[in-house]
């Protein structure tokens, strides 16, 4: 009997912040057959791994950039660069930025995790697979892609021109 695929829907985001590195490498570690990458873009067009197109439910974008919300109160990620994603301090999942949504899971202001980029994750993705002799595969959602469009950035050419430089279009 053939067993069930299993994908790793944020990564082990029941044991660490979803979409960090972190989650990945454990979820890859613990058998996944394929690592799920949702994307989003910064306001320089690179592909970041975050389930929403704003910030504040896993990141302390509030804290550190306060008033940089748009006028219905969300940090959309579109409206930062890369470098200032970068200084962000991704967590645990929350619905105010205060207060985790799975209490139960890894503490909300504990270690130091980050943003990835989709290609720091295509990175650890192929040295786990070749450290571990495995074939874990990507399994990529592009988030809002029409919202993108209207926004005049074209989610999808910019994740397909990243799949072809990594060797992933074929």
């Amino acid at each position: 009997m053939a067993h069930p695929v299993v994908i790793a829907h944020r990564g082990a985001s029941g044991y660490l912040p979803e979409h960090t590195l972190e989650a990945k490498a454990m979820a890859h570690a613990m058998g996944a057959d394929f690592l799920e990458q949702d994307i989003v873009l910064t306001s320089d067009g690179i592909p970041v791994v975050l389930h929403d197109v704003h910030l504040e439910y896993t990141t302390d974008v509030r804290q550190r950039y306060p008033g940089r919300a748009r006028p219905d109160g969300h940090h959309y990620a579109l409206d930062f660069t890369l470098a200032e994603i970068r200084t962000l301090r991704a967590h645990e999942r929350t619905l105010d930025g205060e207060s985790a949504v799975y209490p139960a899971r890894f503490p909300l202001h504990a270690g130091d995790f980050r943003v990835p980029t989709l290609m720091e994750e295509i990175g650890l993705l192929e040295g786990l697979n070749k450290s571990r002799n495995s074939d874990v595969g990507l399994y990529i959602e592009l988030k809002a892609p029409r919202w993108h469009l209207a926004q005049e950035y074209d989610i999808a050419a910019v994740v397909l021109t990243a799949l072809e430089q990594t060797g992933y279009s074929n």
